[in-house]
């Protein structure tokens, strides 16, 4: 078999064309016995491929370019992988490393085109987060969207940005990312700037832009999104926030695990920054919407059964700006089958289906994961800890009853909580599963 001894020149290039090249890349260009590239990219470079040479477009068929590669290598050809700016930066480069090992790949750069729009705006870019929607379409954003939504990775990025880069596709848009903003209740937070058709003839820089204005224009492609807030994010404590920072059922105030039981309870989850989380009974939605807080590159499946509950857990995600938080309005167990299996699984009301919800967190449990439950009732726990005893869980009992302070007069008083208690359990090795 031929010995491969010539790797494959990954080129970055630019709508500048031959002008955006270096003497060695385009002889590179000039040498190759395939090329391989974008159809819009094989055509601004027409004039310089070889009349021999191969040409293959790879739009749609990225899986097969490395066999492409590979055969041809094996052929004794040079490869030429035409790719748009800086292929390492959300581009092409690593996906081909992966297939062909680090030693098949000589990467040559161009500039980023978010370099190029970072210098048409004069911004200072080493601090710019980036982003990429840069995909088939995603269709529009809708609250409560699961991770597999194409644009939940950009939602997480700019909850935690100040400058935020997002690479663009045509269907999604600068103006489908402002209506995301708008649907979250963040167009007052942001501004969008966009670089259109960059080095081109027809290139323009829409400057900085009310998000609301963003979201009814359309924009030439390719382009690429710069967002930037308008403030600085509101800072607040990880989680333990305080019982009045929840809107709670009106005027019965009270359904919201209390801030001191709520602080143990996410505690005793022992979450990660990625975990799945369950939140059965979620109520006003503290539990839930302080764990997603804490779980940035994670996310939270709720489940409530009261109607004007739920409403108010939305209300609350809105005004925490949680972003990976999933409230479904219904009734345990039903609709938990379509949920990924979770890291960690609170339960703060049952609806009457408590046997059968902790059999079932316990099977769906990851390996390690902790099962949290709060009782404010001797009948409660009692179920609790028979149905774990009966599925040879590892469990323990915590009691907590704390006093807060009460002003009398010009003094305070103690006046104390219900007492509350936390059962923690995790699937042992001697449940029905694992026989």
């Amino acid at each position: 078999m031929f010995e491969m001894t010539h790797p494959c020149r990954i080129i970055g290039v630019l709508d500048n064309g031959v002008a955006g090249l270096t003497p060695e890349a385009l002889a590179q260009l000039r040498a190759a016995d395939l090329v391989i590239g974008a159809r819009r990219t094989l055509a601004l470079f027409a004039d310089e491929i070889s009349a021999d040479a191969e040409r293959r477009d790879l739009t749609g068929h990225l899986p097969q370019v490395p066999l492409w590669i590979k055969a041809a290598r094996e052929a004794g050809g040079q490869v030429v992988v035409l790719a748009t700016g800086d292929p390492l930066c959300h581009g092409i480069a690593s996906f081909l490393i992966g297939k062909l090992g680090r030693e098949g790949v000589a990467i040559t750069p161009n500039l980023s085109t978010l370099q190029l729009a970072c210098a048409r705006l004069g911004l200072p870019w080493q601090a710019v987060r980036i982003g990429s929607v840069h995909n088939r379409d995603v269709g529009e954003w809708s609250i409560g969207a699961t991770p597999d939504h194409g644009l939940y990775p950009l939602l997480s990025v700019l909850r935690q940005s100040d400058l935020t880069a997002v690479f663009t596709s045509p269907e999604n848009s600068p103006d489908r990312i402002a209506r995301m903003l708008r649907v979250e209740s963040l167009a007052d937070e942001f501004e969008m700037a966009v670089a259109e058709c960059l080095l081109r003839d027809s290139e323009r820089i829409s400057d900085w832009l009310a998000i609301d204005e963003a979201a009814g224009r359309r924009f030439a492609d390719p382009n690429i999104v710069l967002l930037r807030r308008r403030r600085p994010a509101a800072r607040e404590a990880m989680f333990g926030l305080p019982d009045e920072r929840f809107n709670q059922r009106k005027p019965d105030k009270g359904l919201i695990t209390k801030r001191e039981v709520r602080a143990v309870s996410l505690a005793r989850m022992a979450l990660l920054p990625d975990s799945i989380v369950w939140d059965i009974g979620a109520g006003s939605g503290a539990v839930g919407l302080e764990a997603a807080r804490l779980c940035p590159r994670g996310h939270v499946y709720a489940i409530e059964k009261n109607e004007a509950d739920a409403a108010i857990a939305l209300s609350n995600r809105a005004s925490l700006r949680v972003s990976n938080y999933t409230l479904l309005h219904g009734r345990a167990p039903v609709g938990l089958e379509n949920w990924p299996d979770p890291d960690a699984v609170f339960i703060g009301g049952s609806g009457g289906e408590l046997r059968e919800l902790i059999a079932l967190c316990l099977r769906r449990l990851r390996p390690g994961g902790q099962l949290v439950m709060n009782f404010a009732t001797l009948e409660n726990l009692s179920t609790a800890v028979e149905a774990l005893k009966a599925a040879c869980a590892q469990w323990d009992v915590l009691q907590l009853q704390a006093a807060r302070s009460k002003p009398i007069l010009d003094m305070h008083r103690m006046q104390a909580e219900n007492p509350i208690w936390i059962v923690c359990a995790e699937r042992g090795e001697g449940g029905p599963d694992n026989a």
